[in-house]
């Protein structure tokens, strides 16, 4: 098994990398660092009218990512692992779908300014959890969150485009694509120990997992 330093996990709203980004961080007794979604005030009318409140969302999101993914200079030495539930670089994904293109300047501009001045670390393993457009859609239903109510078919399936896109390119860190389409690794622990013991064990490069009801 080897011992990665920083674990990131990511995948489409609604996926659950939260959920098993939590359960990861307690069994490694690791430092978590979970994107801060619900304190975004823009949020919640961003998905009633996403064309006027895109970029304050975005800038909002990028500002607390970098700040966080910043602290992590400042590691714990009681806690040598850090797991996390996002990857700083997916924050162009979203706003490459939601902004317009003097919006995409202008945060381009202070998303190159804040990365290059930063040096933030990268984590050396990345965990993407895929699942279909169908899927994640019941997903983001069962969870209920009230300001995800609003949130369109046609908008999961192209963040889902373009999160297979970016990821179809990703060569920073050993990545690992699981299909979580038919199981539930948060109530079945076969399930998660089986994604678990699969991550852990990779090296370097790109890997695929399918896991199988426990």
């Amino acid at each position: 098994m080897n011992n990665f330093h920083y674990i990131s996990i990511e995948g489409v709203l609604g996926v659950g990398k939260t959920s098993f980004a939590k359960i990861l961080a307690h069994d490694l007794s690791a430092r978590l660092i979970l994107e801060e979604v619900d304190n975004n005030p823009f949020l919640e009318r961003f998905y009633k009218d996403m064309k006027i409140y895109a970029l304050q969302t975005q800038l909002f999101f990028l500002f607390n990512r970098v700040s966080q993914i910043e602290s992590l200079k400042q590691l714990d030495l009681f806690q040598k692992t850090i797991v996390s539930d996002y990857l700083i670089e997916k924050d162009r994904i979203f706003a490459y779908i939601t902004l317009d293109e003097n919006e995409l300047s202008i945060y381009e501009k202070i998303y190159n300014i804040l990365i290059n001045e930063k040096k933030l670390i990268k984590p050396d393993l990345v965990v993407y959890l895929q699942a279909s457009v169908d899927v994640l859609m019941e997903r983001i239903k069962k969870r209920g969150r009230s300001f995800e109510k609003n949130i369109s078919k046609d908008y999961i399936f192209n963040l889902s485009q373009a999160y297979n896109h970016f990821f179809g390119h990703y060569n920073s860190s050993p990545l690992v694509i699981v299909n979580t389409d038919d199981v539930d690794f948060v109530n079945d622990k076969k399930v998660y120990d089986s994604i678990k013991n699969f991550i852990l064990n990779v090296k370097g490069g790109v890997h695929y997992f399918t896991p199988s009801r426990g």
